[in-house]
Formats: structure tokens, C-alpha cells, sequence
């Protein structure tokens, strides 16, 4: 147990530029007592809420808990950041033993019965109380967060609840430690110059670091980051170390031994079945979708059928084409998944007249950073302000100031944008310090979002420039569309601050900012070549814009079939053997044996390393319903930056995070909710006519 004069007070104390943390400050020895200290604050503040002697108030009760526990969440903010995008085994062990904690922790705050109590007679009287819209919001907030954390159950369901929270935390910690493991200890060297036909520049140069970082200096390494196997898949025209490669990035978390995460899958789902009943919901996805704008698993059930029928017809056609590429090359084999990135590139360059390896030197990621912000100015009056020299928690992490058109600073923003063997794989979005306008201990009133994005890039040798693939592009956009949802926050209360919304609503933000990366007017400024820094010919750009929705069927099947795999999992009482769950699932939808689900069961971390997309997955894409409609928005008013439409997007959909409901704010923004049918013919798996006649 660490003692309390181990305490850093760098951790709690954030007096680096406009607040930011001194990262510098901060070593991982750190945070175990910064952890106790912490939690122990956070308990004495819940005590003197919940054994207030005046009446509850909203202000004395409501406003008093989003205030408290303010250095936990700083502690926390640190931690996972570095659990997640640095981490280590000392951090790891920690990991391991503070997520269970935490767990107990606000389990017990969950069933304290005084502070429910509390809570309670507000809600029966709330509509007495003359609160606000987002006050209201607010209190239904907690007071179904305390219902769900089993306030209203008998003391042994409380205690078995809790025991359940607390075995799950323990194992989505591992479930994420055990992916990353895997993805850490594989690489294929390669040094052979014959094994390296089809591969292009800035892929042979970004596999030369990936080796160097390894020591084997003169080599190069295929490695499990999305960066390098996705290209190396795509070009390499080496089939057996396609196949290779790509059986190892599909079997993390299925490779026998300590990291293997089959019986955590069990586990986890034999709990979880276990919580929904306690807490009187028939199955886990009832629970999980009880607050969302799809609300049932039916609804979202249909909508992933709907749309796995358009998606598996357009893959089969698809897929006719690379066998009969196959076959022109005077090859024999079945098309396998190791297969499909490689033809399909190949078509796509016959069919459009361009490759990959064509494109990438327009797409370098300086100017797409550029770009990101740009788009941002244009849509909403923000800039960005580089500030060097601040540390960070690694050097490569770049800081930000976002200001507004008065100069005013309304946020910072860390980018972190490289592949390193310490981060977890995939991209994120996420906050040190959310915005909010509440009155603080030190007089000081409201804060403002400290918000980071992180991306796993593949880093270019000394001197070279990064270079992304299409993909790369959209994610850096993707997931600057969620940092402006937390940097354009502008409300009262920090737990319906920026992203804190449904999760079946988190994403149109970010899904929606993906839209302004193909517009036209930003693909010519910023799509620059990196050597001669000539404009993307036109051409080129109108190959680009045609092949938006090539392979859009193999794209679609891969996210859909994760999406039925996670809803059939949380929709049943027991799931004894989850791999022979997935594989039912798949066959009962005819999965094409050529194409693998996005995130197999063993390592997809959408929903078992952690709960945040549990019975959730379909949420990009019931989100991607609402952002094929929102653009079009736009496009119906003949310009992609319309002014008046910005405004309303920003104040209706930007700005006000969980304050409103969302079917409301959307309504407000478009006035209507969506149907599937704009993001089918955006994917290009329907036209208007195919619509037109099936509703009729």
C-alpha cells in the first residue's frame, strides 16, 4: 500500500500552460497514492452530500456531485491516458489492481442509500422544482445512474451487484492488456528483396522504422498496427506472407497461453447476464439500450439486417470480380480474406485509373492536421495555435490552443498521432478536463475542455514526411469530429458535457466531420504532392470522388457482421462457448468465407475491453443513418460550408452534448429524423430508384 507522502501533487495540481497537467511531472511511480488520496476525497465529499442535514436541493445535492470527486477525475484523466497511449508494465500492474477498485468504489456510492434517498425525492418532484431543461437532464442522469448501480435493490443484490462490477472491471483490463501483448511481441522481418515486390516507397520506409525500433536495423517489419498490416496486405504481392501476416493479426487474443482471452469472453458474458437480471432487464442489450435513441435490441437488429442484405449482395459481386482476376493471373485459389485487400486494389485501379500507392503522396498528414482545422474555421470560427515546446506525455504529442473568431481561448487539444509498441491499437478521442460552467473551490467559475486524439500512424524515418491512405485521412477527421464535440461543449453541468451523450448518438459528430475531408475546395488545397507540392491533379481528384463507394459491400459486411456478433451476445441468457456463438451468427447470415468480421471475438475491445460499446457496436452505424442525412443537409443548400447551416449544426448538435435529448436536438438541426435510406445510397449499396420502388 503506498503511503501518502509518496504524494505528487503535479497530479492534481495542473498549473502547466492554461492549466494543462505537467506531464513532466508526473512518473508512474505517482499514481498509486495519488489514487488512495484521491478516493479517499472523493468518499468524504459523497458522505457530506449524502448526510446533508437541510432538505435535498438540486443545488445541495445534484450540483454538489457534479462538483465532487474533482481530483479523482484528475488522477483517473492521467492514468488511463497513459494506460492507453503509453503505457508499461508498472502502469499495467497498477491497471490490474486500480480498475477493480474504482469499480468498488462507485459501487458503493451507487448504493448509498441516504445520497439515493436524496436523489430520489427530487425526482419525484421534479417537475415542483422550476429546473431547467438541462437541469432536468441532469437529475435524470443520476437518478437512473443509481437506479442501474442497483439503489433500489435489497442489500445482498446490492452486494452481489457490486462483486459483479467489480470482476468485470478486473477482466476488461485484461481483455485490453492481453490484445496489446499480442500486437506487441509479432512482427515478420523481412529482408529478402524478392519478398518485397509490389511494395511501395512509403510503405518499405515506414516498415524500415518499424524494424529499427525493434533493433534490426537494415530489416523490415510487418507489424500488427492498422497502418502497416492494412498496406502491406493491399500491395505486398507475396501470398504466403499475406497469409502470414494475416492470420496473425486475426488470432490476437486466440493464441493459446497467458494473453489468451476465450475464457474472459465467458466470463464476462455469463456476468453481464447476470447484472441485467439482477437489475430486472431480460438480457444485457435490454440494459445497455435503455437510454439510447434505438432503445430496443429489435430496432437495432432490424436496421443491421437491413442493411447486411444490400451489403452481402453488393460482397458477392464484389467478390465475383477478384476471382476472376484471380483467374486472368492464371491462378487457381479461392479467394481468401488475404486475398480480397489485394485484388480489390487492383480492380480499383483498372476501374478508376488509380492505385493507393498513387494517392498517398497527396495525403500527407501536416496538411491534413491543416486541413481538419481548417474545416473547423470555416464551419465554426475556430483556429488552432501550435505551441511548442509544451511537454506532453510522450514527446511525439503535439498541444494546441483553439481559439474563436474574438481570439478568445475556448480549448486545448493534444494530437498524438504515431503508432509506438507502448499504445493500444485503433483511435480514439478523449479528455483530460471536459467544459463546464459551475463555480469552483478556488473562486474560479466553469473550465474548459482539455481534449486529446489519438491515432496509431505509421511514423516515417528522420526526415520524411507521414503519408496516409485514404483510411488514415478519414480517421484523423473522424476523430477530430469528436474532439470539436467535447471542444465546442458549451454548457452548465460537466456530466452532459461534449460527448457525454447516448452512445447511439457519440458518433454522428465525428462521423459526420468525415463528410468535409472529400469535399472538393479541401481535397485542392490540402491534397498537395509531398515533393513537388503541386495540387492534386484533377483528374486524380475526380477518380477519388468516383470510387467513394468502391468495395463499399466487403467494408459494410465487415462492420455488420461485428455488429450482429455483439447483439447476439448480449441478447441471450447464457453464452456457453462465445466462439461457437460467432460462428453460428455468421453462418445463419452467410458470411462470405473471403471476409473476416472487422473485430473477431478474441480482440475486439469495442466491447470487452471495458463496457463502452457492450450490446453498442451498431452505434456508427445508427449514428452513420443520422450523418448521410446531416450532410445532406448541406449539399441541399449547393454549399458544404454554409454558413447558416453551421450555425445550426453547431448549436443544435456541437454544442449542447447530453443537455437535450437527442431525437430533440436532431429534430431541431434537420427537422425530421432520418431514414436508413440516405446512408445506403451514400454507401452506394442502394440507389433512389431501388428505395423509391421497395417503399413503395
Amino acid at each position: 500500500m503506498a503511503s501518502t507522502s509518496d504524494f505528487n501533487p503535479a497530479l492534481i495540481e495542473w498549473n502547466g500552460l492554461h492549466g494543462l497537467p505537467r506531464f513532466d511531472a508526473v512518473r508512474d511511480g505517482d499514481f498509486a497514492a495519488a489514487f488512495e488520496m484521491a478516493l479517499a476525497g472523493h468518499e468524504a465529499e459523497i458522505d457530506a452530500i449524502a448526510n446533508n442535514p437541510a432538505e435535498a436541493t438540486f443545488a445541495n445535492t445534484v450540483t454538489a456531485l457534479e462538483l465532487a470527486g474533482d481530483e479523482l477525475s484528475k488522477v483517473s484523466s492521467l492514468f488511463w491516458n497513459r494506460a492507453g497511449a503509453h503505457t508499461n508494465e508498472v502502469i499495467q500492474a497498477l491497471e490490474r489492481e486500480i480498475a477493480p477498485k474504482m469499480s468498488r468504489h462507485y459501487s458503493k456510492i451507487g448504493m448509498n442509500a441516504e445520497l439515493f434517498g436524496r436523489i430520489d425525492a427530487l425526482w419525484e418532484k421534479r417537475e415542483a422544482l422550476g429546473l431547467t431543461l438541462e437541469e432536468t437532464r441532469v437529475l435524470e442522469r443520476h437518478w437512473k445512474g443509481f437506479v442501474k448501480s442497483g439503489a433500489k435493490l435489497p442489500k445482498p443484490e446490492q452486494e452481489r451487484l457490486a462483486s459483479v462490477n467489480e470482476r468485470l472491471a478486473a477482466l476488461g483490463a485484461h481483455f485490453g492488456q492481453n490484445v496489446l501483448a499480442d500486437e506487441k511481441s509479432w512482427a515478420l522481418l523481412v529482408s529478402n528483396e524478392a519478398d518485397l515486390v509490389g511494395i511501395p516507397d512509403f510503405l518499405r520506409d515506414s516498415m524500415a522504422a518499424a524494424a529499427r525500433e525493434r533493433g534490426e536495423e537494415g530489416k523490415y517489419a510487418v507489424t500488427l498496427s492498422r497502418s502497416i498490416i492494412e498496406p502491406f496486405l493491399t500491395f505486398s504481392e507475396n501470398r504466403e506472407l499475406r497469409e502470414q501476416a494475416f492470420k496473425a493479426w486475426v488470432a490476437r487474443g486466440e493464441n493459446g497461453g497467458e494473453t489468451d482471452n476465450r475464457a474472459i469472453i465467458g466470463e464476462t458474458l455469463a456476468l453481464r447476464a447476470e447484472k441485467a437480471k439482477l437489475l430486472g432487464y431480460g438480457n444485457y442489450a435490454e440494459l445497455k439500450l435503455d437510454n439510447t435513441m434505438a432503445k430496443t435490441p429489435v430496432a437495432v437488429n432490424d436496421l443491421l439486417k437491413k442493411v447486411w442484405v444490400k451489403a452481402a449482395a453488393r460482397a458477392h459481386e464484389e467478390e465475383a470480380d477478384i476471382a476472376a482476376l484471380i483467374a486472368e493471373e492464371g491462378r487457381n485459389h479461392e479467394v481468401m480474406p488475404w486475398d480480397w485487400r489485394h485484388y480489390a486494389e487492383k480492380i480499383r485501379t483498372r476501374k478508376f485509373d488509380f492505385s493507393e500507392a498513387e494517392l498517398k503522396p497527396y495525403l500527407q498528414l501536416e496538411k491534413i492536421i491543416d486541413a481538419c482545422f481548417d474545416v473547423a474555421g470555416r464551419l465554426f470560427g475556430i483556429r488552432a495555435v501550435e505551441k511548442k515546446g509544451v511537454p506532453a506525455y510522450h514527446p511525439d504529442v503535439r498541444v494546441f490552443e483553439i481559439r474563436d473568431r474574438e481570439d478568445r481561448l475556448i480549448a486545448l487539444f493534444l494530437g498524438d498521432y504515431f503508432a509506438r509498441p507502448s499504445k493500444r491499437s485503433g483511435a480514439w478521442m478523449s479528455s483530460f478536463q471536459s467544459q463546464h460552467k459551475l463555480p469552483l473551490k478556488d473562486g474560479t467559475t466553469g473550465e474548459i475542455p482539455i481534449v486529446y486524439n489519438v491515432c496509431n500512424f505509421a511514423k516515417p524515418a528522420e526526415g520524411k514526411p507521414a503519408l496516409l491512405s485514404l483510411d488514415d485521412a478519414r480517421t484523423l477527421f473522424h476523430e477530430f469530429g469528436h474532439g470539436l464535440h467535447g471542444m465546442l461543449s458549451n454548457v452548465t453541468y460537466p456530466s452532459v458535457s461534449g460527448t457525454g451523450v447516448s452512445r447511439d448518438f457519440v458518433e454522428l459528430p465525428s462521423q459526420l466531420y468525415e463528410h468535409w475531408l472529400t469535399v472538393p475546395a479541401i481535397l485542392k488545397q490540402y491534397a498537395v504532392h509531398f515533393e513537388t507540392g503541386e495540387p492534386m491533379p484533377q483528374a486524380l481528384l475526380d477518380k477519388v470522388l468516383a470510387a467513394r463507394t468502391f468495395n463499399s459491400g466487403f467494408a459494410t459486411v465487415e462492420f455488420t457482421s461485428s455488429a450482429l456478433v455483439d447483439m447476439a451476445f448480449h441478447t441471450r441468457d447464457a453464452v456457453e462457448d462465445p466462439m461457437a456463438v460467432q460462428a453460428e451468427v455468421l453462418a445463419e447470415i452467410g458470411m462470405p468465407k473471403s471476409i473476416v468480421m472487422r473485430h473477431a471475438t478474441p480482440h475486439f475491445q469495442h466491447i470487452f475491453a471495458g463496457d463502452g460499446y457492450s450490446a453498442g457496436y451498431y452505434s456508427y452505424m445508427w449514428s452513420e443513418v443520422l450523418d448521410a442525412d446531416a450532410f445532406s443537409a448541406f449539399e441541399e443548400t449547393g454549399d458544404a460550408f454554409n454558413s447558416q447551416m453551421a450555425k445550426k449544426l453547431k448549436d443544435n448538435i456541437y454544442s449542447v452534448g447530453g443537455s437535450i435529448d437527442p431525437e430533440d436536438t436532431y429534430k431541431a438541426f434537420r427537422g425530421k429524423l432520418p431514414s436508413p435510406d440516405a446512408m445506403l445510397r451514400k454507401k452506394g449499396l442502394a440507389t433512389f430508384e431501388e428505395l423509391s420502388g421497395a417503399d413503395a
